[in-house]
């Protein structure tokens, strides 16, 4: 009976190992999406904000300072809830497009039709949509970029995905506190005549108990090896297969280095706690008086 509730333990900790990694990625996964939401503010053709230096409209072959030099990145700075503000020039744009498309060099020998932009990221995703309104109000600002209501959807879909998630998780450990008590109650039922003979010669109820308590802390310590060892394994794999194409959306899953050793205690934790005290409540009615 020992054994099957440790293979019960093992086999109940492997599928709560795998299904809280699975749900643990996707909410971060969720989450990095829902942060990498980035606003895009275009600026007219005649504007060059990080020019110090710009072509005399009045002789081409002549240079004047330009007096509206950081103006619009000024006015940006003033914005509340900001993190970040980076200006993307539209040569880095066209090389980015074009690297993107290496066998074809776009408007090659023409005019570049790219706007220079400045790409700012909010403190929070909630306030990407008011910051945008706010650059869209600015007069040097052609068009301003952050997805509407994809955005919208975006930020509704990551809500959803931790709200599940928690649900989830929550579900698989009753799951797990269910199935791993009711097979150590079973071992506990079997030994039911060892527990009346202790009884009958006067053995007080902790004397009694506390056998059963080590030995169910045995069991969900002994459970949670394998899968502990499966899942850092399989961890390993995944990790390394689905890293290169998430990365070039910068997307990334939990660092094995870290995640492994935090999933292994929680298993570790949930199979010494469900089994001692799982063992604890499975002897209150043979402790009956």
């Amino acid at each position: 009976m020992t054994i099957a509730a440790v293979s019960s333990v093992m086999i109940t900790l492997v599928l709560v190992g795998a299904f809280l990694s699975i749900i643990m990625n996707v909410s971060k996964l969720a989450t990095d999406i829902e942060n990498n939401v980035r606003i895009v503010a275009y600026m007219n053709l005649d504007v060059h904000d990080q020019e110090q230096k710009v072509t005399d409209p009045k002789d081409s072959s002549k240079q004047i300072t330009n007096a509206d030099y950081k103006k619009v990145y000024n006015q940006l700075t003033k914005l509340s809830d900001v993190k970040t503000i980076k200006f993307s020039s539209k040569q880095e744009q066209l090389n980015q497009l074009t690297e993107s498309i290496p066998t074809y060099k776009l408007f090659k020998g023409d005019a570049n039709p790219l706007y220079d932009a400045y790409i700012i990221e909010a403190d929070s995703p909630n306030k990407v949509k008011s910051i945008a309104a706010q650059v869209q109000k600015i007069s040097s600002i052609n068009k301003v970029n952050y997805g509407g209501s994809s955005t919208t959807k975006i930020f509704a879909f990551a809500k959803s995905i931790r709200l599940w998630g928690i649900g989830l998780a929550a579900l698989l450990l009753f799951m797990a506190i269910f199935l791993i008590q009711n097979t150590i109650r079973i071992t506990i039922m079997s030994r039911q005549r060892e527990i009346q003979i202790m009884r009958l010669v006067g053995a007080k109820n902790g004397y009694i108990r506390w056998p059963f308590f080590l030995e169910g802390a045995w069991v969900g310590l002994l459970g949670s090896i394998i899968p502990s060892l499966l899942l850092a394994w399989g961890y390993k794999i995944a990790y390394n297969s689905l890293l290169p194409s998430l990365r070039p959306q910068q997307l990334y899953l939990y660092s094995p280095s870290s995640f492994i050793p935090q999933i292994t205690g929680i298993m570790v934790v949930i199979g010494v706690l469900i089994g001692s005290f799982g063992a604890l409540l499975s002897m209150r009615r043979f402790l009956r008086i």
